[in-house]
C-alpha cells in the first residue's frame, strides 16, 4: 500500500514532461492496479477503497493545475496567491480590511493582480474580444453593486427599507 501511495505522489509531482491526459491515464492505471490487488493487503484492504473514494471525489479538480500554466498545485500555493493579492490591496488602499471595491469586483481584480505579476499585458490584449462574456461579467458585477446598495440603504434607515420591502411584498403582482 505504501508503495502505491508513493507512486501516486510521484505521478502527481509531475515534472512537466507529460501531458495532463497521460498523467490521468497513468493515475487511472495505478488505481486499477490497486483495486485488482486489494485482496492481497489483508487489514489494509479497506484503505484502498477509501483512497479510491477520496480520489474520485477530487477527480474533477485533481489535474487542473497541470492544464493551467502557473496555477499552484496545492491549497497552500493558492492561499499564498490570494494572500499576496490581499496584501497588495491593503498596501494600495491603506486599509486593514478588504476594500468595498475588492468585495464587489474581487473576481476581476484578483485575477488581474495575479496575471500582472506573471505577464506583461499590452493594450491590444486588453481589447474586448468576447462581447457576451463581457456582458455576463458586467451583470455579475451589477448584481454585487445592487446588493451593496441595498445593504447601505438598510443601514441608513432600516425602518424605511423594511416598510418599502413589506409594501412590495403585499402589492399583488398579477392583475385581479
Amino acid at each position: 500500500m505504501y508503495d502505491w501511495l508513493h507512486q501516486a505522489a510521484h505521478i502527481l509531482a509531475h515534472d512537466g514532461q507529460k501531458t495532463p491526459t497521460a498523467l490521468k491515464q497513468e493515475y487511472q492505471q495505478l488505481l486499477a492496479t490497486m483495486k485488482e490487488q486489494q485482496d492481497q493487503l489483508g487489514e489494509l484492504a479497506a484503505s484502498v477503497t477509501h483512497f479510491c473514494k477520496v480520489t474520485a471525489s477530487y477527480w474533477d479538480g485533481l489535474f487542473a493545475c497541470y492544464q493551467v500554466k502557473d496555477l499552484p498545485r496545492t491549497n497552500n500555493g493558492l492561499e499564498q496567491y490570494f494572500g499576496s493579492a490581499r496584501h497588495a490591496e491593503r498596501r494600495v488602499t491603506g486599509r486593514k480590511r478588504a476594500s468595498p471595491a475588492l468585495v464587489i469586483r474581487g473576481a476581476v481584480r484578483v485575477v488581474a493582480a495575479g496575471a500582472s505579476r506573471f505577464l506583461t499585458i499590452s493594450a491590444t490584449q486588453l481589447r474586448l474580444t468576447d462581447l457576451e462574456a463581457w456582458h455576463t461579467l458586467r451583470q455579475q458585477l451589477e448584481y454585487r453593486h445592487e446588493a451593496r446598495r441595498m445593504q447601505l440603504r438598510f443601514r441608513r434607515d432600516p425602518d424605511a427599507y423594511l416598510a418599502a420591502l413589506e409594501q412590495r411584498l403585499l402589492t399583488p403582482t398579477l392583475p385581479s
